[in-house]
């Protein structure tokens, strides 16, 4: 069974109400109501009646108010002069009536039960104690609803509070995803104002060249054939990457993963290196993220074999074990290779991209001396 705030809200109106008239009834009965009489019957039944009615609609808490002022003076004069009568409804009221009501409805109530009060007193004892009458005006008419007044208060502002902060929050992350998004269109408008312009200029020239020689040469046509293709696959995945720095990202299109591994392999040799795939264990369905790193990894070694290599060969081992995925390449190192002190990007970027998934990236010389190694593993 669901509990609504509203069911709540009126559960607890119930109870105080009957708190109410339980208090009011027993103070009654203490200071003198003896049921002797119809006026004390008719006063009893009164005070039952106002405090029940502590439990209806906020919008009727002016006239339960009022009503409770009346009915003091109905105590007082019937049951005992100095009957509380209907004390613990009477300041419930008060406080509903600050708490719910706005405007001159508000401060007509709450003057009408304070004149109530002071009535009651001067026809019981007369003006005897302007001070006495005063204070007892302001204690049971004035200050609950008041007290009613100030908790409406505090609640709007802490609730004015809280909105604002939640606004401030709402525009800092605007401010922030509007800072990302002119970063990564500057970020666009670099790479395509100049890698682009330059990648394009490499194909024309390419296409060019391979016209030229025709078949004069089938090496070096088939190397300038390898260049145009090269230079048109980055122009492709410059233009997918573009899209994802705009948030253009098309339907349908998808970054290369493992099922374009091949082609990769394909262009490298024909940039003479040989090139080998080797895939053990269980091939298993990756979620797209890490299929995508898993390429741009690969990518990255062969990049580095063909770059740093003796450009002989290098070996690729896509491992699938039971509980984690091992990515790693191998390829004989330059006889004059040296460790450079300087940034090592690609491996720094293959690093980053095993992070993200929680892998482990390790790369280095074996001991041999001869073949340098760079593995990463991901856990499944």
């Amino acid at each position: 069974m669901r509990v609504t705030v509203r069911g709540v809200l009126v559960r607890q109106s119930l109870l105080v109400s009957i708190l109410c008239v339980i208090v009011d009834v027993c103070l009654a009965l203490y200071e003198g109501c003896t049921l002797s009489t119809a006026s004390q019957i008719v006063a009893l039944v009164a005070i039952i009646g106002v405090d029940l009615w502590l439990a209806g609609p906020a919008r009727l808490s002016g006239l339960v108010s009022v009503a409770h002022g009346l009915v003091r003076i109905l105590s007082v004069v019937t049951i005992s002069p100095y009957a509380a009568g209907n004390t613990a409804g009477l300041m419930i009221a008060g406080y509903r009536a600050g708490a719910w009501l706005r405007g001159w409805s508000a401060w007509l109530t709450m003057i009408a039960t304070t004149i109530c009060l002071g009535l009651a007193r001067v026809l019981v004892f007369g003006v005897v104690n302007w001070q006495l009458l005063a204070i007892q005006m302001v204690e049971f008419g004035l200050l609950p609803w008041l007290v009613g007044r100030y908790t409406t208060t505090r609640r709007a502002y802490l609730t004015e509070l809280e909105q604002r902060a939640e606004q401030e929050r709402r525009d800092a992350h605007e401010a922030v995803a509007k800072a990302v998004a002119e970063e990564r269109g500057a970020i666009a408008r670099d790479l395509h104002d100049v890698i682009a312009h330059h990648v394009s200029a490499i194909n024309v020239h390419a296409g060019a060249a391979r016209l030229i020689i025709g078949g004069e040469n089938a090496k070096v046509g088939a190397s300038v054939t390898a260049v145009e293709s090269a230079a048109r696959s980055a122009m492709v995945e410059l233009r997918h990457l573009l899209d994802l720095l705009h948030g253009n990202r098309a339907d349908g299109v998808r970054q290369p993963g493992l099922d374009n591994i091949d082609e990769l392999f394909d262009g490298v040799r024909a940039a003479g290196l040989q090139a080998e795939l080797t895939t053990t264990g269980r091939a298993r369905e990756l979620p797209e993220s890490l299929d995508i790193a898993l390429y741009r990894i690969a990518q990255e070694m062969l990049t580095n074999a063909l770059r740093h290599g003796d450009g002989t060969d290098v070996t690729v081992t896509l491992d699938y074990g039971d509980t984690s995925l091992v990515l790693s390449a191998s390829n004989p190192m330059r006889p004059d290779a040296r460790l450079a002190d300087g940034p090592h990007r690609g491996l720094t970027g293959i690093a980053n991209r095993a992070t993200l998934f929680r892998g482990l990236a390790s790369s280095g010389p074996e001991p041999d001396g001869r073949t340098w190694r760079t593995s990463v593993v991901f856990p499944l």
